[in-house]
């Protein structure tokens, strides 16, 4: 069955009690299935919570401009509109924030505000926000290796390379992002982390294994020296977690909730995926509603706000750049799980597969959250119209 767009019929899928139609354990996170799902991950999956706590909620005043009309280019580069553009790209939620004011919100495909929407890899961004928190107070040094604090990686690839190297994916440690191969790393990260389970057929002498820190113990294997160069590897945010943990005795999501999520005024307990061994999966496996994505963007745009040191913040905006550092993002660079958009703007983006986007930008003084289910992990075409539209959107807001 192929996809849906917001304009066209919805199929069924997990309606009805019992629902006739529904997703299936080794692709839920396809078309169509990720539309409904990727709202509905606490029923999907095991899942721990990440408490907004007891206190204040930041509320946003709204200065609300109609952008529904505004002249941007389709995925083809023909002329469109600002919602034609939402529709083509399987939108679930649009949120524009314009000096810390509602400029502009959209739900879609039946979410709401109090909607938690998977997150994919912008979850990178949160735990390294954390980790930010974590340094700053001097508990985690970046410039001292891995071992430092997992020694029990000096029997992996990750021997010799520095925390700074995790942080910024450029060690050298081999590790295949192939998202539709079910052998490669990140098919492997699927089972370990829970998400999906063995693939039926697989080779039965294959071993799989049971949980994420089984599967960081089996990588043994460079491709480079550390530091050589980028490459974006999924598990190198779970590294940075699991020194997270060892050097406080708390699990990520108690981090997250006590040092960010009770900090940021959030509307809504957010969650965390866990794997078999209850360990929270810091490299895609966050979920909150569109507006508290937008708080988290508000809070790096405030320079961390007091809560994530601004020196971290203003680190992570400086970064090697291009050329051609990825088809979608030329001029751009990755630092501190972060992605910085070009030398000259050093906006920051949170960004996950499947469409999802925090676009943070000093400039036009905006934060841009989109939320997404692509009928497929990636579409550049897509992304390359997502950001030329966040563009005429900040110069439609001045």
């Amino acid at each position: 069955m192929t996809s849906y767009r917001n304009s066209e019929p919805v199929p069924p899928i997990m309606q009805g009690s019992p629902p006739k139609m529904v997703p299936p354990k080794l692709d839920w996170d396809r078309g169509p299935w990720n539309r409904w799902a990727f709202q509905h991950i606490r029923e999907i999956l095991p899942t721990v919570e990440v408490w907004r706590g007891n206190g204040h909620r930041r509320r946003f005043e709204r200065t609300e401009v109609d952008l529904d009309a505004l002249p941007v280019s389709d995925s083809t580069g023909q002329p469109t509109t600002l919602a034609g553009l939402l529709d083509e790209t399987y939108t679930d939620g649009f949120l524009v924030l314009k000096d810390g004011k509602i400029a502009y919100e959209r739900y879609c495909n039946g979410m709401t505000e109090r909607t938690l929407h998977l997150s994919q890899s912008m979850a990178k961004s949160v735990t390294g926000s954390v980790f930010g928190i974590l340094a700053g107070r001097g508990l985690i040094d970046p410039a001292l290796p891995v071992t430092t604090y997992l020694p029990e990686l000096e029997a992996t690839g990750w021997a010799g390379a520095s925390v700074q190297h995790v942080l910024d994916m450029t060690t050298g440690v081999r590790f295949s992002e192939e998202y539709t191969d079910r052998y490669s790393d990140i098919g492997q990260v699927d089972v370990a982390s829970g998400w999906k389970p063995v693939p039926p057929g697989s080779d039965p002498a294959f071993e799989w294994p049971s949980h994420m820190f089984e599967l960081i113990l089996r990588l043994k294997k460079t491709s480079r020296r550390h530091g050589a160069a980028f490459e974006y590897r999924s598990i190198e945010t779970d590294v940075l977690a699991f020194i997270m943990e060892r050097v406080t005795g708390k699990r990520l999501a108690q981090l997250v909730s006590e040092e960010l999520w009770q900090k940021l005024g959030a509307d809504e307990s957010a969650c965390f995926t866990v794997d078999s061994a209850g360990y929270a999966i810091a490299d895609g496996g966050f979920n909150a509603t569109l507006r508290d994505y937008g708080r988290f963007g508000q809070l790096i745009l405030d320079n961390g706000g007091g809560v994530v040191p601004a020196d971290w913040i203003e680190a992570t905006r400086t970064g090697r750049h291009g050329p051609d550092f990825s088809p979608s993002l030329p001029q751009g660079s990755y630092r501190n799980q972060f992605w910085i958009e070009d030398p000259r703007s050093r906006a920051l983006m949170c960004r996950g597969v499947f469409g999802q986007l925090i676009h943070i930008d000093w400039n036009t003084r905006m934060v841009v959250v989109k939320l997404s289910s692509y009928p497929d992990f990636i579409n550049i075409a897509y992304s390359v119209a997502t950001m030329k539209a966040v563009h005429a959107i900040g110069a439609a807001l001045g």
